[in-house]
């Protein structure tokens, strides 16, 4: 299994720059590049720039992270989404980064499960067939917040296979899957070929809906069963990779290097104990 950083985790102090030199010293396998940092770097570099650092580095870019709200938009909102998309896939094209998260949309309203399941398809069929123009695959990622349209991981993963398409997948996050409740049976029998990008993270001890971000723990330093998720995994055959994901505001205080250094090590702890890791 490779081991992989979100930037979410130095997402307050860090740049692009910094996360990627750091992440090629403690030898990471790949990076998830987040739309902001990616922006904010080529206010000072061009895109032709990290495609060479890429060529010459041990470490390679695995996934964008993120179009956020993608779905119950406006018409003005729905073209912000279309043209991030195809910025994303443009700069994919050059750096090899084949793979966008997509992320629905809270506080929607009175809506009916079946009416977010149908809005759901509908949006990430016509995102889909767009990226696939560039050989591109989006991995859709439930959110375990009561006021998110898509909360557990069995709502997402029957959206996805409605869908059914192949550039289309699922994004587990560990966190997300505890925090609303998602049941481990729904993972034992799901296409390990659908999970397209797995998070892992920690996270304290509050009741189901109420654990937000800023909750989240190193791996291995919480309530979350990582071992049982990890074995899941194993079984329906998925070993690609591991992302390690925080949005801790402390971790974000701390020193970039040491909260790029010791998210490696926990997460190569935890993860192998299951999968081979290097």
């Amino acid at each position: 299994m490779k081991i992989c950083f979100n930037e979410a985790t130095t997402m307050k102090h860090s740049t692009l720059e910094k996360d990627l030199a750091y992440c090629e010293k403690y030898g990471y396998d790949l990076i998830e590049i987040r739309l902001d940092k990616l922006r904010d770097y080529l206010t000072r570099n061009t895109i032709e720039d990290l495609a060479d650092f890429f060529r010459k580095s041990r470490i390679k870019p695995f996934a964008f992270n993120a179009l956020e709200f993608i779905t119950f938009r406006d018409d003005e909102g729905n073209k912000e989404i279309l043209d991030n998309l195809r910025f994303l896939c443009e700069m994919g094209d050059i750096i090899d980064c084949k793979k966008i998260v997509i992320v629905p949309t809270f506080d929607i309203g009175d809506y009916t499960r079946v009416e977010i399941k149908n809005e759901s398809v509908k949006r990430i069929t016509e995102l889909a067939k767009i990226a696939d123009g560039y050989s591109v695959k989006l991995a859709f990622e439930f959110v375990g917040y009561p006021n998110c349209s898509v909360n557990r991981f069995e709502q997402a993963y029957d959206i996805v296979k409605t869908v059914d398409l192949d550039n289309v997948g699922i994004v587990l996050d560990c966190f997300h899957f505890h925090a609303m409740g998602s049941d481990i049976r729904d993972l034992k029998v799901a296409d390990g070929k659908k999970i397209f990008i797995f998070h892992i993270d920690d996270s304290e001890d509050l009741p189901i809906g109420a654990l937000r971000d800023d909750k989240r723990l190193w791996p291995g330093d919480g309530v979350i069963d990582l071992d049982e998720i990890l074995a899941a995994l194993k079984v329906i055959g998925y070993d690609e990779m591991v992302s390690v994901e925080l949005f801790r505001p402390e971790y974000w205080d701390m020193d970039i290097e040491e909260t790029i250094k010791v998210g490696k090590e926990k997460t190569k702890e935890v993860v192998s104990k299951f999968f081979y890791v290097e």
